[in-house]
């Protein structure tokens, strides 16, 4: 059966190849990517991208993506700037749609790694979700007690579990909402501007043609 992450549009898949072409000895899956980007999104400080951004790699701050090409590093770094930027697009316009993968046995949502993803770039700036408050501090409970399940330390019974896996994908874009809406937010993170690639250069969308050939 084709891998669920065909089900994507091209730029995710493209996204996802150079994931997992990283040289690392554990790349994060394109979904765990989504997560994490999303907490970018709405984390209650501004995070800059020199902090945010190398931790996907397991880089420390400032630190460029461990590719030999330094096109590559500039190619990895727009694509990712260019899906929290849509994250951010989405967020403003009042919807949420996370990237999930989908269990090609049953066709249900695999939440657990993108929630793994959330968790990550939580701990990035961990001192900062002590910040939500009201509703957002409602929704950030409810995103710790997904996490806990995920990661088998929540402390609930059998059926307390089931009823929150069911609920996980619904819950999960609604509790982002929630935070991304929260009462006297900072400024969105806003992802470095990219410099504008050169004629000859690859596409930043990652369709693999020359930038003047494709978005140029």
């Amino acid at each position: 059966m084709p891998s669920p992450i065909f089900r994507f549009p091209s730029r995710f898949r493209r996204l996802d190849e150079i994931l997992a072409d990283l040289p690392i000895d554990d790349p994060l899956l394109l979904t765990e990517l989504d997560g994490y980007l999303t907490a970018v999104a709405v984390c209650p400080e501004r995070m800059v991208v020199d902090e945010w951004l190398p931790p996907i790699w397991g880089g420390a701050y400032g630190e460029g993506a461990p590719f030999e090409d330094p096109l590559d590093v500039r190619l990895f770094a727009d694509m990712v700037q260019a899906r929290l930027k849509e994250i951010l697009r989405d967020l403003a316009r009042g919807r949420h749609q996370p990237i999930l993968d989908v269990d090609p046995r049953n066709g249900e949502p695999l939440w657990e790694e993108w929630i793994g993803g959330f968790a990550m770039a939580m701990e990035v700036r961990p001192q900062s979700w002590s910040a939500a408050q009201g509703d957002a501090a409602a929704a950030l409970a409810d995103l710790r007690t997904l996490i806990a399940v995920a990661s088998d330390a929540a402390t609930l019974t059998a059926d307390e579990i089931n009823a929150i896996c069911d609920a996980a994908p619904t819950r999960i874009p609604a509790d982002v909402l929630r935070l991304f809406a929260r009462d006297g937010r900072d400024a969105a993170p806003a992802p470095a501007a990219p410099a504008k690639p050169g004629r000859n250069d690859p596409c930043a969308c990652g369709s693999g043609k020359k930038f003047k050939r494709c978005c140029g």
